[in-house]
């Protein structure tokens, strides 16, 4: 989900229960996390965003390789050698309560009325060029966006989302679009929700075009992304050209 405290519903400095999968601010004297580690003797937090892990109230952190798979279900990495032998093998991976999936063929969770993204984020997960530019942070980590410009967290969210449904240590067979589809509401000024149906065939052309924008793409067409060219105007065809 959202990484925001259940109860100040802010993202800063945001600690999860390993308990009851609960999100609290802070782990100082008087914090949410701290009075939750009190009241329910849950003692056991992970910081979203360091992702180190703390035994609280005593403030303590906790260094325990077996913690490992956790940190890498919430941010998963892939090299350019797993990248390359993705199609060239198939083999099952366990989820934590012993069913099978392949990963890349899982399920997003419907939260509402959002079956129409998760339908055009399935597909575009499965187009090898794109899927492999996404998977690898570090091909759009450094670009510089204007200040104030919200419109890279579209690609932020979407590289994540793409990870977690690559990802081959996966504790369930399904993965929440949670963040990823509040990026879209908020991107797209709420032209796309995820309280109501929306069109699958505007959504996918808006999505890539604001893509498109985000990574640095002009209407130029020698200005363009390379997947913009590979993928809509190339070989793949999902789409005609959105731009002159």
């Amino acid at each position: 989900f959202e990484k925001l405290c259940s109860i100040s519903l802010s993202h800063i400095n945001v600690y999860a229960c390993l308990v009851c999968g609960k999100y609290f601010q802070g782990r100082g004297l008087k914090s949410h996390a701290y009075i939750h580690s009190v009241q329910l003797s849950h003692h056991v937090f992970l910081n979203l965003h360091t992702l180190k892990f703390y035994c609280l109230p005593d403030n303590y952190e906790i260094i325990d390789s077996s913690l490992e798979d956790i940190t890498y279900v919430l941010k998963p990495t892939f090299t350019a050698q797993h990248i390359a032998h993705l199609d060239k093998q198939a083999k099952l991976s366990r989820a934590y309560d012993g069913t099978t999936y392949l990963p890349g063929i899982v399920g997003l969770n419907n939260i509402k009325a959002n079956d129409y993204a998760n339908a055009v984020l399935q597909a575009l997960s499965n187009v090898p060029p794109l899927r492999n530019y996404f998977l690898e942070e570090e091909n759009y980590r450094r670009i510089q966006r204007p200040p104030g410009d919200i419109m890279f967290l579209l690609v932020q969210r979407f590289g994540e989302l793409m990870r977690k449904l690559w990802n081959p240590r996966n504790f369930k067979a399904h993965v929440s679009p949670h963040e990823m589809l509040q990026a879209v509401v908020l991107c797209s000024k709420k032209n796309f929700q995820i309280t109501k149906q929306g069109d699958g065939v505007e959504f996918l052309s808006w999505f890539l075009n604001a893509l498109h924008a985000a990574l640095g793409g002009t209407k130029r067409k020698k200005k363009s992304e390379w997947w913009w060219g590979e993928i809509l105007g190339g070989p793949w065809g999902l789409l005609p050209p959105c731009f002159p």
